[in-house]
């Protein structure tokens, strides 16, 4: 008993502490945090009810926990309780997650996010395993390898998902309007993406961009591609983000202020601190401004894919035809603590240059139409070796952009509008 009175004792000294480094911060910032913060009279009275708790705990649960593995629970619980991308990391997730992006592993090549805290894909990356399978955006995965997953983390979803490659791993899916699950057994195999995928000059001197994601290299590989365009006669462009799940930030405002005016807003990140809001702006000198754009986004665009998209056609430099975006746009800070684990907090939002929010909002298209999956002559419905021209023809909401970029009163109209 002595223990779990020193314990108790431990705590309250944690918790005047706690506020007096909260008091601190108060202090410097002005009084300027909002009225829903806690006032010191609240804060000594939950956290008195923390340590009560503990000490319950330690006293009378039926086996022995330490404080640790306390302290580190209740942590878990009160930051994903925040919100699906906020988590505590224990120091060996915090090391995974910077090791995470070096060296060589099996995956399927999906992006998933917890949507109403179920398991849902964003998007399958193009020609991954997933994408060959037959995933699709919006998929909810209720089990993987029939375990539920039910109260999974993000991390907890990578983890299982990831392996040896070759190896394979079942998904229990439930598909959007439909009543019965799907089965998905799928091979892992290692996913190397290109982040330009197809870059061609098609029907009448409109060139095609299709972005995968957004990587380091996106950037200066995007410009290549357009020099190599207007060197051709390049009259039209279309940007296809469909399918494409984001990636870095720096990116998609690298391949946005290609067609902006210098000073023009790309992307705005707004939080609960002010001092901490960014507005990122187009910095080009020499931008693109004297050829019509259409971008092609569908349920499976997502976060940089719709900083692009909206940044484009705000600034009335382009047209977006496809299916509303799936509305991915937060922004999570990993903060360490002093013993080596972290928070991963979400901490703001972005913002398009018109001032509307992304998040669980999405992006709508001007021309809004579902993709149709194309019919050959022989009629089969897929076709296993086609060239991207061939693809191309038969896509439906290409030949939709295709025929608005010739029409340009049309055009104009739909831009202005």
């Amino acid at each position: 008993m002595r223990r779990i009175v020193f314990l108790s004792a431990a705590l309250l000294i944690l918790i005047s502490h706690s506020l007096s480094t909260v008091l601190a911060v108060e202090d410097s910032l002005n009084n300027e945090l909002t009225e829903s913060f806690l006032t010191k009279e609240d804060i000594f009275y939950e956290l008195g009810l923390f340590a009560d708790a503990i000490t319950l705990v330690g006293a009378d649960y039926v086996k022995e926990v330490t404080a640790k593995e306390m302290i580190y629970g209740a942590l878990d619980g009160m930051i994903s309780s925040l919100d699906s991308h906020s988590s505590f990391l224990t120091p060996e997730e915090y090391i995974d997650l910077k090791t995470d992006t070096f060296g060589e592993f099996g995956g399927l090549g999906i992006k998933v996010t917890l949507r109403d805290n179920t398991l849902t894909v964003v998007s399958p990356l193009d020609g991954t395993p997933a994408y060959k399978a037959g995933i699709i955006s919006g998929d909810r995965i209720l089990k993987i390898d029939n375990k539920s997953t039910k109260d999974f983390t993000l991390d907890d979803a990578v983890k299982v998902l990831r392996g040896i490659p070759g190896t394979r791993v079942k998904l229990t899916i439930i598909r959007e309007q439909e009543s019965n699950l799907r089965e998905f057994t799928i091979r892992r195999a290692v996913i190397r993406i290109k982040s330009i995928k197809d870059a061609l000059i098609i029907d009448d001197n409109i060139g095609y961009v299709k972005i995968s994601d957004f990587q380091k290299r996106t950037g200066p590989d995007f410009s290549k591609a357009l020099k190599r365009f207007i060197k051709k006669g390049m009259k039209a462009l279309i940007i296809d983000l469909r399918n494409n799940p984001g990636g870095l930030l720096d990116a998609s405002v690298a391949v946005s202020e290609v067609f902006l005016k210098e000073s023009d807003i790309v992307v705005s990140i707004k939080g609960r601190d002010k001092h901490k809001d960014n507005i990122y702006r187009s910095d080009s000198l020499k931008p693109y401004l004297d050829f019509p754009i259409v971008v092609l986004i569908n349920k499976g665009s997502a976060s940089a894919s719709e900083i692009v998209a909206s940044a484009l056609r705000d600034n009335k430099r382009a047209l977006i035809v496809g299916e509303k975006s799936f509305g991915k746009g937060s922004v999570q800070t990993v903060m360490p603590m002093k013993d080596g684990s972290a928070i991963r907090l979400t901490t703001s939002y972005y913002y398009t240059p018109s001032g509307a929010i992304i998040h669980e909002k999405g992006v709508s298209p001007d021309i809004t139409m579902e993709l149709e999956a194309p019919v050959w002559p022989d009629g089969q419905l897929v076709k296993k070796k086609i060239s991207i021209e061939e693809s191309l023809e038969k896509d439906n909401q290409v030949r939709e952009a295709i025929k608005l970029l010739k029409d340009k009163t049309r055009y104009k109209s739909l831009l202005e509008a």
